[in-house]
């Protein structure tokens, strides 16, 4: 679905996109993690065929953004944290003037679209008086329009609050389910990619340092596994084990070298006392996230 081989981008002498390559296969959620100005919403100006490359080869859907930009356009949805929505116009006549622009859109798809996202509050007001918020609701149904084969969005859940978070990230994964639709997400709130991504592309300084599902990554980068419990056990249990210990205010911290002591340590507990509870602290994807960037810089 989406082919990126070898890829350059400078703007006059610096270098924004060097030699990267990946792939992603149609039906994918992938989650492009990166600090503030590695090079992510560049990348998808590339894919989308906004700004062409300085080299290297991208294909999307078979077609090429620098060649062939409105038709893959035709097929994308492109969302930045700029919803380029007319702020004099009110919701709905953005959304009508937008759907004006394709051929298969039609009255039923935007009032669905008005409903799926809740805008029937302030869907008949200006822009200009939207929330960021409201914008970031609209301007997801603006790009959602056409009915997308790929989706690219930059922060699509910026300015947000808890309730449109888990609006749109349950959307997403529904979208994708029922449509098989292939989505390039870009975020710092790496919780939020955690529970959509299937496979994670890292990028810094224009470069890529690493990409893989969330196992590949943990059976990479996860050489120790940080156990916290707590419960109601003799403490003589885990120093005869061996393993190392650090008392908390509200718990036990263990450090394990795999899943495997893990299980071990987890059952020799619940036979000789009572656990209350047992969170693994390092492997979730904020943690491999950090782990794989001290990695990069070591090297």
């Amino acid at each position: 679905m989406i082919v990126v081989k070898q890829i350059n981008k400078s703007f006059g002498t610096h270098k924004v996109i060097e030699d990267i390559s990946f792939y992603i296969k149609k039906g994918q959620i992938v989650g492009l993690i990166g600090p503030n100005g590695s090079g992510k919403t560049t990348l998808i100006r590339l894919m989308n065929g906004i700004i062409g490359t300085n080299g290297g080869v991208i294909q999307i859907n078979g077609f090429s953004p620098n060649e062939n930009g409105d038709d893959v356009r035709s097929f994308c949805g492109t969302m930045t944290e700029n919803a380029g929505l007319y702020e004099e116009m009110t919701g709905r006549d953005n959304l009508n003037f937008f759907a004006s622009l394709y051929l298969n859109v039609d009255l039923e798809r935007i009032e669905k679209l008005i409903h799926l996202f809740h805008l029937e509050p302030f869907i008949d007001r200006k822009v200009g008086t939207y929330s960021t918020g409201m914008k970031k609701r609209i301007g997801l149904a603006k790009v959602l329009l056409h009915h997308p084969k790929v989706l690219f969005l930059d922060e699509p859940t910026n300015g947000l609050d808890p309730d449109g978070i888990r609006l749109v990230l349950s959307y997403l994964k529904q979208l994708n389910q029922e449509e098989n639709t292939t989505i390039v997400i870009c975020s710092h709130v790496l919780e939020q990619l955690e529970t959509v991504c299937d496979r994670y592309i890292f990028i810094e300084e224009g470069k890529k340092i690493e990409e893989g599902t969330k196992q590949e990554l943990e059976e990479k980068y996860l050489h120790e596994i940080q156990l916290k419990i707590t419960g109601d056990f003799p403490l003589s249990l885990l120093t005869d084990l061996h393993i190392s210990i650090t008392k908390e205010v509200d718990g036990i911290k263990l450090s394990l070298p795999d899943l495997d002591t893990v299980s071990n340590v987890l059952k020799q507990i619940t036979d000789r006392g009572k656990l209350y509870s047992a969170e693994i602290l390092n492997n979730n994807l904020e943690a491999l996230y950090f782990t794989i960037r001290r990695s990069n810089h070591h090297e």
